[in-house]
């Protein structure tokens, strides 16, 4: 059974320093990564799209919405703003998480946001919007101020329990909820863009599972309770990366047979 510390020693061992070395290592991640979160809050979105957007930028006979293509377009282009940054450890602020959902939420605005309330990609909320059984949501000229304690807060930690302020980091801006819209998107990726800058691996929040994310989620909102997250994390991580550590581990132990094979000639 892999546990997390294999996973944090795996990722560790990668050792990146460039950003061509991160496209190495999460080369079939990022498209798993955009797929599934993009299918937590777009069941039209497919595997097969999103591979097709990410290695070859088009996607061939294709008949559904427009506001799809246009998410997953995003994603990778939202991959390709951050990978330099990650690789260099420049922290979370304010105007960086700004640009993160004017990238991934370029296009995708509904009418009566765009239109009507005069919501933008890459601004912060003009109206009340809540979300979730306890109806969470910062009021709009509270929003920035509330980020910004968060973030200083966040940036302050020297400790190394990264997993832990990761989810405290989640929790915290979906509470805040300080876009119109995408805020998960937004939030899935900067809590990413926080665990690679701290040498931590990343990890998807797959679509089958979004229940026992949002029950983690909600367990913060009614009681200001991160250890589900934080739990829901850690098995997270182990899943994305566990059949990675086990074609290594495997490759390792066949490698050390042959060398003993010859040896033994």
């Amino acid at each position: 059974m892999t546990d997390y510390s294999e996973i944090q020693k795996l990722w560790k061992s990668y050792d990146i320093t460039t950003p061509e070395k991160l496209d190495k290592y999460l080369s079939n991640f990022r498209i798993l990564f955009a797929y599934n979160s993009g299918k937590i809050e777009n069941d039209h979105i497919t595997f097969n799209d999103t591979k097709e957007i990410f290695e070859n930028n088009k996607v061939l006979n294709y008949t559904g919405d427009a506001r799809t293509l246009f998410e997953q377009q995003n994603q990778k282009l939202c991959y390709e703003f951050l990978k330099s940054k990650i690789v260099n450890k420049e922290p979370l602020t304010i105007d960086l998480i700004k640009e993160i959902h004017r990238i991934l939420t370029g296009g995708t605005y509904d009418e009566r946001r765009y239109i009507e309330n005069g919501e933008r990609p890459g601004e912060f909320k003009k109206h009340d919007y809540v979300v979730g059984e306890a109806e969470v949501g910062a009021r709009p000229d509270e929003v920035s101020s509330q980020l910004e304690d968060m973030l200083q807060e966040i940036n302050a930690y020297s400790g190394n329990n990264h997993l832990t302020t990761a989810a405290y980091l989640h929790v915290n801006f979906e509470y805040i909820h300080p876009f119109a819209d995408g805020n998960g998107r937004v939030g899935r990726t900067i809590l990413n863009y926080y665990l690679m800058m701290h040498d931590e691996p990343p990890l998807i929040v797959f679509d089958e599972e979004k229940n026992l994310y949002y029950d983690a989620l909600k367990a913060f909102d009614l009681a200001e309770n991160i250890v589900p997250l934080k739990k829901f994390l850690e098995m997270e991580t182990i899943r994305t990366w566990s059949k990675t550590l086990e074609r290594i581990q495997v490759g390792t132990k066949q490698r050390k047979m042959h060398l003993y094979d010859n040896l033994g000639r």
